[in-house]
């Protein structure tokens, strides 16, 4: 489990046009890409006990952490330490992010991640 090989694992879809792959984990850190179709949102939420660093790897989002928004594009990131309210809407299809927690999300978990 030393090596992500993205091109045999499969998108988990959740619903809503969003999917997801976990690239990799350990039980202190966890990195999953995140794939929106859109127009897709991420409801804003918090994190009781998770960081959370969130990197544009495609795409756009309109994106807001802590009541404030802004506009993301390919190479910006937000931060997100457990507790911040964040939230984002794809502004283009196929928008990627690549999402970062520590601790690892073992609610992300299953047998074929």
């Amino acid at each position: 489990m030393y090596i992500f090989d993205g091109n045999s694992t499969v998108w988990t879809e959740l619903g809503e046009g969003i999917r997801r792959k976990v690239v990799g984990h350990t039980p202190h850190l966890m990195s999953v890409l995140v794939q929106f179709d859109e127009g897709a949102i991420g409801t804003p939420h918090a994190h009781e006990v998770h960081d959370q660093i969130a990197y544009v790897i495609a795409g756009s989002f309109e994106a807001v952490v802590q009541g404030e928004r802004r506009i993301l594009k390919a190479g910006d990131a937000f931060i997100a330490p457990h507790d911040c309210t964040h939230g984002v809407v794809a502004l283009e299809d196929k928008s990627v992010l690549l999402d970062q927690f520590s601790p690892r999300r073992d609610d992300y978990l299953t047998s074929a991640d």
